[in-house]
């Protein structure tokens, strides 16, 4: 049982330290999307160590599981693992294990229906407010004006993605901030940023006791916005992307004594007009390098007994 705890050692001590140092770093903020690089691949290393140390343990716990595990490995890989003398917790962690994946697996579903059934109550609530003309079809990109006073926009993904747009906000924005709108939702289109925040809120929600998982879905929904400022800020320029956030969002009080969820909309403003410096090319690569070598560490020590037996 060496290894299994060996590995659940490091899955505490990775998610741990891990947000720390995040958080103590001052490059994030700078560069949004290394960071929600990193983030995933400190979450999966926590997850692999996790993953790993379940099946070895039931490989100890059951002989069955022992024979499939190391059906295709060499001579003597198996005995390099003190397996058989393992006591009565390798069948408790095996199973305990198990249960949680099964649970992340269960809230991830639930999240992705949830979303889906959001999704399908806006779309018949933009049908009835806008209605398709007769012979007209959904197009990729279709843009939808509805009647508001309030400025508002959004991006409607699905089969057929558009971006639905208040004509209080038309009369706000103008073109090139309604442009600047329109890049930053297709920006988390692009990156697909709603699988982050389903999968970050999957674990948030079904493990509420563990700090790393909490502090992911946190980061990620404050990243993913920066991130697609800085794709609509590159086309548009960063001046007119924040003038498009304040108009959006100043009849919502978030620049006073803003609301929890819509505190950190001054913040991307100020981020935006300071124009904080990017780190230079070689850092990115290395950060972006070192957070890709995080989850190979936990397959490492999983498989250096068998290694050393090779050896």
């Amino acid at each position: 049982m060496m290894v299994p705890a060996a590995l659940l050692l490091l899955g505490a001590l990775t998610a741990v330290v891990a947000p720390r140092l995040l958080a103590r770093a001052d490059w994030p903020d700078r560069e949004p999307v290394v960071a929600l690089w990193v983030w995933q691949c400190v979450v999966a290393a926590v997850l692999i160590c996790c993953a790993l140390s379940m099946t070895l343990s039931a490989a100890a716990a059951w002989q069955a599981v022992r024979g499939q595990v190391f059906a295709s490995a060499p001579h003597g890989v198996m005995e390099a693992y003190p397996l058989v003398t393992a006591g009565p917790w390798a069948a408790t962690t095996a199973v305990t294990l198990a249960c949680a994946g099964g649970w992340s697996m269960a809230m991830l579903v639930r999240e992705v229906l949830r979303a889906r059934s959001r999704r399908r109550r806006r779309r018949a609530e933009l049908l009835l407010r806008a209605p398709l003309l007769p012979g007209e079809r959904p197009a990729h990109g279709r843009l939808v004006v509805l009647e508001g006073e309030r400025a508002d926009a959004w991006w409607l993904s699905g089969a057929t993605p558009g971006l639905v747009v208040t004509t209080g906000a038309l009369r706000r924005l103008g073109d090139r901030r309604l442009d600047a709108v329109l890049a930053h939702e297709k920006g988390h289109a692009r990156a697909r940023h709603d699988w982050l925040l389903h999968c970050s809120s999957a674990l948030a929600d079904g493990f509420p006791q563990v700090p790393v998982f909490a502090a992911f879905r946190d980061e990620m929904h404050r990243l993913v916005e920066l991130a697609a400022d800085d794709m609509a800020s590159r086309r548009h320029g960063r001046l007119t992307t924040a003038l498009a956030l304040v108009e959006l969002n100043e009849e919502r009080g978030v620049f006073g004594s803003a609301p929890a969820g819509q505190a950190q909309v001054p913040q991307r403003v100020h981020r935006l007009l300071s124009a904080p410096d990017r780190l230079t090319p070689t850092r990115r690569l290395g950060l972006t390098a070192t957070a890709a070598l995080v989850p190979v560490v936990p397959v490492l020590v999983a498989f250096v007994p068998g290694l050393r037996a090779l050896g």
